[in-house]
């Protein structure tokens, strides 16, 4: 066993930036070594270490940190060939510090703020563009018709569709119901609980059918496409498809946004009559108003424009959700936690961009006079 020697310098008359290191270099002579290396003249840009004799991860630590921070080159520490290999892998966790505490203050909260912005500019940039792209490819279908995939469509239709009926149903079926319990409580003091039929209605047709219907579909769908496409992503499926002469989009993204665009305004009606339903059973039960009669006021009252301003705005939702959905799967990184983080931003990213069509649209269908 070679016995430990303390760690030594001698700089080369020749060259007096070259520095030839000598001794042990272990965790047993860490500190004197840290000493030794405060000692060295801050123009030394190459470091020997051949002429070590004993080396072990805490010296190689200290001789890369050391090289780091004075700025040597790449080639700036020469190392014996039998410790290459450790020097190798100390190098791979050589930055692994633990991450400095945040920041904050005042200019901090505006920095995060500013790349807060930045990477949303990013992102409708993206999203614009990927629809963009899109869209040529649906109009490419009616000169190739044969390039849709029609048993994917079909696929996703009964997977986004027919799969979410019973959730949808019971949803608006509540919100009609809540929907037409408040009306009731604040119209039965001035004797007008009739008036119920025309708020469940109107609201329900207009506003709620095709929000909840949306937002439902947002945190259901969306995330089911950017963890599908995002696990093919990290699994380099995507890359073999590329391999073969596919198209990603044509293979992947089209029969998605084709079903949704399809069956999210049939889910939007069938929401609407379920909504009207609650509101039909609560009039019932509660205001002692008889299905009959609610029937025949909303019969009266009401008018198609209102269910037609509901749905209008369906495929644009549809677009939206399938957009986003995809194209987040399509940012996966290769991880599962980066399929973790981009589902849960497509299903943020849906809600709120869903949301916010729809204040845009009730304020344009309002000042329209629609």
């Amino acid at each position: 066993m070679i016995e430990s020697q303390p760690p030594a310098f001698t700089q080369d008359a020749s060259d007096p930036k070259r520095i030839s290191l000598a001794g042990s270099w272990t965790l047993d002579t860490a500190m004197a070594a840290a000493q030794t290396l405060r000692k060295l003249p801050d123009s030394v840009d190459r470091l020997d270490a051949s002429g070590v004799l004993q080396l072990d991860s805490a010296g190689v630590l200290l001789l890369l940190r050391h090289a780091a921070h004075h700025g040597m080159p790449a080639d700036g520490l020469k190392f014996r060939d039998d410790h290459r290999a450790l020097v190798a892998t100390i190098e791979e966790v050589s930055d692994a510090r633990p991450p400095a505490k945040r920041d904050y203050g005042f200019v901090a909260a505006l920095e995060r703020m500013g790349m807060t912005v930045a990477n949303v500019g990013n992102d409708i940039v993206a999203l614009a563009g990927f629809l963009g792209q899109n869209l040529v490819k649906i109009a490419r279908l009616l000169r190739q018709p044969r390039r849709l995939r029609a048993t994917a469509t079909v696929y996703h239709m009964e997977h986004v569709g027919l799969d979410a009926v019973p959730l949808v149903v019971l949803l608006s079926y509540l919100v009609g119901a809540v929907i037409a319990f408040l009306g009731s409580t604040i119209l039965r003091d001035f004797g007008a609980e009739i008036f119920v039929v025309e708020l469940v209605s109107i609201a329900t047709l207009r506003e709620l059918a095709p929000l909840m219907t949306a937002i439902v579909v947002a945190g259901r769908t969306a995330s089911a496409f950017t963890a599908q496409i995002g696990a093919m992503k990290s699994r380099e499926e995507i890359d073999a498809i590329q391999t073969l002469g596919l198209d990603p989009i044509d293979l992947l993204v089209i029969p998605r946004v084709l079903a949704l665009l399809v069956m999210l305004p049939l889910l939007t009606f069938i929401a609407m009559t379920a909504g009207l339903a609650g509101g039909v059973t609560v009039g019932a039960f509660d205001l002692d108003i008889p299905p009959q009669m609610y029937l025949a006021r909303m019969h009266e009252t009401l008018e198609v424009r209102h269910m037609l301003v509901g749905l209008s705005k369906t495929p644009l939702f549809a677009l939206v959700i399938a957009l986003i959905g995809c194209l987040e799967g399509l940012k996966v990184q290769g991880t599962a936690q980066s399929v973790g983080e981009r589902t849960t931003s497509s299903v943020v990213q849906t809600i709120a961009l869903v949301i916010i069509i729809d204040a845009l649209a009730a304020l344009w269908f309002m000042k329209m006079g629609w």
